[in-house]
Formats: structure tokens, sequence, C-alpha cells
């Protein structure tokens, strides 16, 4: 028995919610007296050896072309075989748009029960309980899996990644892939310095800022601090923003360890795709803005004024120009 966790990959770079999901695998090995393994699909150019600094003992890796682009069918498909052949019984996956898409199918074609979004180790003093959020992150709930094989998606910045001096064998998959039904024509691939899903710091703006034309405070300060830049569902309805930066219920859900709104009032919507950052920063001229009430810390006064002070503090204390 042992803990499989799948490995995602995107041009050929193993992602950094993947450093979690292993670091998370390889803790439950060790608590369940097993070990992790890996599964990579997909052409990649890191060394997967490297990865077993995270735990992970072996990888089983099909390096097709036909894989570099993700499938969520033909994906679930060779991870259920792999599954199958090694014998595990723990599957671990990041709670993102490619392990949403395969967790449920795996569940239905290994006949496993599946938790979401969970948010620590599993207790397994007695029985295999996953702590995880619900209601949009409002709560937390224990939930236990009963059934031999056991499937979890771990929420991104939800578990430290743990670094050793291991290294992993590499297991090449063989297997034939099944046939795609679905063909894509093009792939439009949304560049930046910092990938949204995976920032670990995030400035973001709303309506407060009045007008894209205004948008430098915010792209200032995210420069400064090396950080990604997201927005409200008004300000990319408006067309100031692209869609991809809207973070919220109906948009992307993040998790980073620091993020600033600016200008935003903080609707429940808004609340709900960022209310697991570790800390949270507002600034607002309305001191009755609703997302105070959320902050760790808040500043009221204007962001035309405010926000330029904290960038030239920001470059002065990193020694930047």
């Amino acid at each position: 028995m042992s803990v499989l966790v799948f490995l995602d990959q995107a041009e050929g770079h193993v992602k950094k919610s993947s450093f979690e999901a292993a670091s998370f695998a390889a803790k439950i090995a060790e608590q369940t007296g097993t070990e992790a393994n890996g599964i990579v699909l997909g052409e990649v150019k890191d060394d997967l050896q490297s990865l077993g600094k995270y735990g992970i003992k072996k990888i089983y890796h099909a390096a097709d072309a036909q894989l570099n682009q993700f499938d969520d069918e033909i994906y679930t498909a060779l991870i259920a075989d792999t599954v199958k052949s090694s014998g595990s019984n723990v599957v671990v996956l990041s709670n993102n748009f490619n392990g949403k898409a395969i967790a449920p199918r795996l569940s239905v074609r290994l006949k496993s029960g599946l938790i979401s979004g969970a948010v620590g180790l599993p207790d397994t003093s007695n029985g295999f309980k996953v702590k995880k959020s619900v209601f949009s992150g409002k709560a937390f709930a224990n939930v236990e899996i009963k059934t031999d094989i056991k499937i979890i998606t771990l929420n991104a910045n939800a578990f430290k990644v743990t670094e050793g001096s291991g290294t992993a064998t590499i297991e090449n998959i063989t297997t034939q892939i099944p046939r795609r039904k679905v063909n894509v024509r093009e792939v439009n691939v949304v560049k930046g310095e910092v990938p949204l899903a995976e920032a670990e710091l995030v400035v973001s703006g709303g309506r407060g800022l009045k007008g894209p034309e205004n948008w430098g405070i915010v792209t200032d300060l995210a420069k400064a601090l090396g950080a990604a830049t997201a927005c409200s569902r008004p300000v990319s309805d408006s067309g100031w923003r692209p869609h991809h930066e809207h973070v919220g219920q109906t948009g992307l859900t993040i998790a980073p360890n620091m993020y600033f709104a600016i200008g935003i009032s903080g609707a429940i919507q808004h609340l709900a795709g960022v209310n697991r950052s570790k800390t949270i920063v507002v600034i607002n001229k309305d001191p009755e803005a609703p997302f105070f009430k959320a902050a760790d810390y808040g500043i009221v006064g204007d962001a035309f004024e405010v926000v330029p002070k904290i960038t030239e503090a920001v470059k002065k204390l990193k020694g930047q120009k």
C-alpha cells in the first residue's frame, strides 16, 4: 500500500502547488507507515529525480507529447490505472482547476471516497478523518472516508512545503494512451511575472480606483513587492482589467500569504474568493467598508495618497529605485 500524488505540470515545469501536494502526501505516508510516490503526465523539462527532496520515493512518468495538453478524461484513466497497478490506497491532488476536474472522475472510476479542499493532515488515530473548508471558506468540517481507496484534493497554501535530501527513482509508464475525444485548436496562455493562482503576494484593486487610468498604483506596488495583480468583479466586468484577474466567488479563489485590497468594499462574493489568505490588508477611505471586518490590517484613507507611500517605503526597504 502507498500514497500516490498527482504532480501537475504546465509547459514542461512542475507547478508550485504540486510541491505542497507532494509534501502533504509524504507526511500522510509517514503517518500510515507507507511510502509516497508521484505521477507525472507529459514531457517535463525539470529534473524529476530531484522531487525526492519533498519525500517522494518513486515517480511514474508518461513522457508522451500527447499528454502535454491537459485532458481530464485521459489523465483520469492513466492515474486510475497507476493507482491500481501500484496498489495505492491514498491519492492526493492539488485543489486547482486540473485537480478539480480529475478528482471526481477518479472517485467514480475507483469507487472511492473523495474529500475536496483539505486544509490539514488526516487524523488516522481512529479511522481516516480530514479537515476541509466548507461554505466558501466560512467554516470547516471534519469528514471521514471509509472506502479502501481515499482521494484528497489539497487547498493551495494550506500545507507548508518541506524539503529534505532524498532522490526519487523514475519508472516510465508505457501503457497505451486513450484516444482523445476533444481536439484543442488553440491555446492562449496568459503571460505574467507571477501566476495569480500560485502567488504568495497579491495586490488587488476595486471600483474605488475610479478608472483604468489609475491602475498604475496597483501595478507599481505589485512590482515593488514581487506580487501578482488581481481585481474585483465590477472592475473586470467594466473592462478595466482582464477577466483572468478577477478573484471572488465567481472568479478565481486564491490563498496567498498576503492580500492587499485597494478600494474594494468587500462584498461577501469577493470575500469568498480571498478569505483563505493568511493576512489581509485593506485600504479604503470608507471606514464602514465591510472588508475591514475581515482585515488583519486596515488603513482608512485615500488610496491615491496611501498606496504610493507604501510603494515608496517598500522600494526603500528593498533598495529599489
